[in-house]
């Protein structure tokens, strides 16, 4: 993939329209609208290098730089936080699961008296779900309008579920559908048919959205620089205007200036750059959460599985929402076609099983936090854990599963093993109103820096049981949108 490099030496004193610090989903969604108004030049600021497809697939890594090394952890918590520091962010290693959030996650407050409201709706930001799926091609189906209301259509038909997913169906048309994803189920230009392989960290046949097969015109863009292996620092202000940036790269610090900033790092390093600066405005760095998870495998009876044309191919919606939200989580629930824990040793009955994930939302809580090393500004981790609210829900979930699954054949349900991670990094920079303790607005722009848009997952106050990657694309937009439409 081509693109206009620049070193971070040629940057000292330079100024530019546009500074995106970052180079993953909040980031390239973002800027893929901006660039149809920005009339000057725009600097991309990433952390990590530039990886070509073939050689992540030849390397087995999307990066060469280990997360852990990136933060210092507090407590004896030895949960893990998985981000990509090269170009791209995220969108090299993404599973690409699609699901938009459910309406009732952009209200928990109003509704059942916990977690924070988003300061927009479902239904505001529908337009843009529908954008953001356009952009990747998504597939999904159709029947996840029941609970998840859609304008248009999804742009690819769903992929093939197993036969499984064709019971659970026809049982509970309502709550059971077909997985929407980036992984494609037509082949077009840039991507090939999703070979259902089971290693989409590293798609090995190109057929997930990622950054150099979905945003190469972004990163090649006449008006775009691209500066790599340079790690943002600190902000430099005056008043409420964001000026300029330092960044250290190769041992060195430099200056760049700026008209238009956007911080788009991740949920850890964004609040980090913002705390190093002095701009610690409400809850900067507060809140930090993820999904609870728990792998569970299903022994049928006559039944086999493996079938279906992707990796996960069932998403079940029976146990996540409802009033009981007000005293335990809501659990999303997804039916797996690959064999995570093997294959039945049973004569004959090699694929009678049925791999299952059910993830929970979590309360984000004030003292899981972002803080920095007074000594060397590196960002520190402090995890105190999930909450109950999430750990209830989850039991729950579990607990259910026998009732959910009677349209099966089930022989017995064994319960895998909790989940270290669902690799969601969220919440350090919530959104909301003035004076409540978020950080950003509606339209992502800091309540204070008003040049100053921050995107990506750091900026949700609550925490859907759903994967997050197709809201903060459809946020990026809504913002670019909103601040240049």
């Amino acid at each position: 993939m081509k693109f206009n490099r620049v070193m971070a030496g040629s940057l000292r004193d330079r100024q530019y329209e546009l500074i995106v610090i970052g180079s993953g989903f909040g980031s390239c969604f973002f800027l893929e609208e901006a660039l149809k108004h920005v009339s000057g030049r725009v600097l991309i600021i990433e952390w990590g290098d530039f990886h070509p497809w073939a050689w992540q697939i030849e390397h087995k890594a999307s990066s060469l730089v280990a997360p852990e090394t990136t933060f210092a952890s507090l407590g004896a918590s030895k949960k893990p936080w998985n981000t990509t520091i090269a170009m791209g962010g995220g969108l090299n290693c993404w599973f690409s699961q699609t699901p938009r959030f459910h309406p009732n996650d952009f209200k928990t407050q109003s509704l059942y008296g916990v977690g924070f409201d988003w300061p927009l709706s479902y239904e505001e930001l529908e337009p843009y779900y529908c954008k953001a799926e356009s952009i990747m091609s998504i597939s999904g189906d159709p029947d996840m309008a029941r609970v998840l209301p859609r304008s248009q259509p999804f742009p690819q038909p769903p992929h093939k579920g197993s036969s499984i997913d064709v019971l659970m169906k026809a049982a509970m048309p309502d709550q059971h559908f077909i997985m929407p994803t980036g992984r494609a189920r037509v082949a077009n230009g840039q991507r090939s048919v999703c070979c259902a392989n089971a290693t989409c960290n590293l798609c090995p046949v190109n057929a997930k959205f990622t950054a150099q097969n979905g945003f190469a015109e972004l990163f090649s863009h006449p008006k775009v620089d691209v500066c790599l292996n340079a790690e943002v620092k600190t902000l430099e202000y005056q008043g409420s205007t964001v000026t300029g940036l330092t960044l250290m790269s190769e041992g060195k610090e430099y200056r760049v200036g700026g008209d238009q900033f956007v911080l788009g790092a991740n949920a850890i390093q964004s609040p980090a750059i913002l705390l190093r600066s002095d701009i610690n405005d409400g809850d900067t760095g507060m809140g930090l959460h993820e999904q609870l998870g728990a792998n569970v495998e299903v022994f049928l009876d006559g039944l086999g599985n493996f079938d279906g044309s992707t990796i996960t191919t069932g998403l079940n919606y029976a146990l996540y929402d409802g009033d009981f939200r007000r005293e335990r989580s809501g659990c999303l629930v997804y039916f797996e076609n690959r064999w995570p824990h093997g294959l039945r040793m049973d004569k004959d009955r090699w694929n009678q099983i049925l791999p299952m994930m059910l993830t929970a939302e979590d309360l984000p809580d004030r003292k899981n936090r972002i803080s920095i090393d007074p000594e060397n500004g590196q960002a520190i981790v402090d995890y105190q854990g999930e909450s109950e609210y999430g750990k209830i829900g989850l039991q729950h979930g579990l607990d259910q599963l026998e009732n959910l699954l009677s349209p099966l054949p089930v022989e017995s349900i064994q319960f895998r093993g909790w989940r270290l991670t669902e690799s969601h990094v969220q919440g350090t920079l919530r959104m909301g109103h003035s004076k409540d303790g978020s950080v950003i607005d509606a339209n992502m722009l800091h309540h204070r820096m008003r040049n100053l848009v921050i995107v990506g997952t750091a900026t949700y106050p609550s925490c859907s049981p759903a994967n997050p990657s197709l809201t903060a694309a459809a946020l990026s937009i809504r913002a670019a949108d909103r601040l240049y439409g």
